[in-house]
């Protein structure tokens, strides 16, 4: 009697499962045909299974253990892509299998689709390599290199690639995109070897990346670890990115990059939060902004390391795009000098609104909070307005600041890298190092900033703090000093401005053309 009814106890409940999930079907792909054995070319059995799976409602496409090679697939809405312990989808080494529609795209691409997920324990394997001349270091032309201190010498290798990056061949474009996409979950999943940007999100709304590992090669240019343009409403947790490029790029493209997925539409980027997460980059961890028409506003950051990076944050305003209401909390940043043709120059945060656009009003930088900040780097804080795009609205409020020493200081050190700006002699240029540089500033606030400095002996290590062309400075709470090597810097020196409130010794202080406002 008890096992009848258990028995249909279960019939219900299968029952009911069936009728609430109607769309919950689960399809293998070696059952429909693939093969795991790192040759078969799987392209049409797997999209074959996921279009099957999207036009019953939805499911679940299981890539079992194995290695399963394929050119580009299309994900539909309600599909959920599961990688399973030891599977590995793997990218085809032929740039002829990434075509869809007659164009040129990468390996997973997925527009207009609503309820896409991903998940592992799996890897996505973009067999990036393929793609690369790994004997040759791109560098930067003469041209480029001509306002650096080092002129020609700008970032020299003695020999072999140094910190790269590689000289990329014809490849496919972004290995995993969604475009105009709702509900996207990418979570507990491996990502390697992207031939370019990694993880493309474009005019998504609702999208959750969590867990997921990137780890790509780091001499291949381009290969940004997750890009999110014009998307609201995102989350990234608990994940590992290490990437040549970008690690983490939030912008508000419209129609400057003609790239499968964009779309031109006119809508913010807004309301991102990042937390939990670490990453490496030779371009820059963090990347806010660069090409940008669209806003973008309310960011948090909170709970970061990056480590061996060349630039930690970095904010750009370039375009007609603002930036405004970003929040970044509890974050370790270590940075150093590169060599090659990569962005930034060691620097752990950089903001900067320099124009690249002819023609456009230029879109402002405000309302931006760093506190509790732990930076060791081989070039300091950089906050760089301009007369025409002035910087709002910036407070640094526990921050901890080392300059170490660097072994490239001679063919790199002493110089800012703005790139891309329309300005040629703003593009890469010789500048001094102080521990924090700002100019063409509205309202800047240092509270609780502590400075210290490896033996630095190179000239071109200055003052603590150097802050030029301001309106309204508040300094509370700086410790430290002008760079040890250097007999002419001060721990702070102000010129050009006025509203400045500051509780420091008048002797700690450089002050020229300041009016300084009394509490």
């Amino acid at each position: 009697m008890m096992n009848r009814r258990v028995r249909s106890l279960s019939l219900l409940t299968f029952l009911c499962g069936v009728e609430a999930f109607a769309g919950s079907s689960t399809f293998n792909v070696t059952e429909y045909g693939a093969v795991g054995d790192g040759k078969t070319l799987n392209t049409a059995s797997i999209q074959k299974l996921i279009d099957t799976c999207a036009a019953r409602n939805g499911g679940t496409v299981v890539v079992p253990s194995g290695v399963f090679l394929t050119g580009t697939l299309r994900l539909r809405s309600n599909v959920h892509l599961s990688l399973q312990s030891g599977a590995v989808l793997k990218g085809s080494e032929r740039l002829g299998d990434y075509t869809l529609d007659g164009k040129l795209v990468g390996l997973i691409f997925t527009q207009d689709a609503d309820n896409v997920t991903i998940t592992g324990p799996g890897n996505i394997d973009g067999s990036g390599d393929a793609f690369m001349d790994l004997s040759h270091a791109k560098k930067i032309d003469s041209a480029g290199t001509q306002w650096t201190r080092q002129k020609s010498h700008f970032r020299e290798v003695a020999g072999g690639l140094g910190d790269g990056p590689a000289v990329p061949k014809d490849r496919p474009f972004q290995m995993i995109i969604f475009s105009g996409c709702r509900n996207v979950v990418l979570r507990d999943f491996l990502i390697t070897n992207s031939p370019f940007w990694t993880v493309h999100c474009a005019d998504c709304d609702g999208v959750l990346m969590s867990g997921v590992r990137i780890w790509c090669n780091l001499l291949v240019p381009n290969n940004d670890g997750a890009d999110f343009t014009s998307c609201s409403n995102v989350l990234v947790s608990d994940c590992d990115i290490r990437t040549g490029d970008d690690c983490l790029v939030f912008t508000g493209y419209s129609h400057h990059f003609n790239l499968p997925g964009y779309r031109g539409l006119a809508h913010p980027s807004e309301n991102i939060n990042v937390t939990n997460c670490t990453m490496v980059s030779r371009s820059a961890a963090i990347r806010i902004g660069g090409f940008d028409q669209n806003p973008m506003r309310n960011y948090t950051f909170s709970n970061l390391t990056i480590h061996n990076s060349n630039r930690g944050i970095g904010i750009f305003a370039r375009d007609e795009g603002s930036i405004e209401n970003l929040t970044f909390t509890n974050i370790v940043i270590e940075t150093r000098l590169h060599t090659g043709d990569w962005w930034g120059n060691g620097e752990p945060i950089h903001l900067s609104a320099i124009r690249l656009t002819k023609d456009v009003k230029l879109g402002h930088i405000s309302n931006v909070k760093f506190q509790n900040i732990i930076c060791r780097g081989e070039s300091g804080i950089v906050v760089y307005g301009t007369e025409e795009n002035v910087i709002e609205n910036v407070s640094f409020e526990g921050v901890t600041l080392h300059i170490a020493g660097s072994p490239l200081n001679d063919v790199a050190g002493g110089n800012f890298d703005f790139r891309p700006v329309l300005d040629p002699g703003l593009q890469l240029f010789s500048h001094d190092i102080p521990g924090l540089y700002a100019q063409w500033v509205r309202n800047l606030r240092i509270r609780d900033f502590d400075l210290s400095w490896d033996p630095v002996q190179q000239p071109f290590f200055t003052h603590g703090l150097d802050i030029r062309e301001f309106d309204g400075v508040s300094i509370d709470g700086f410790r430290g000093t002008g760079a040890p090597g250097n007999r002419d810097a001060f721990p702070v020196s102000l010129r050009s401005g006025k509203g400045l409130d500051c509780r420091l010794p008048a002797g700690s202080m450089h002050l020229d053309n300041v009016r300084r406002e009394s509490r």
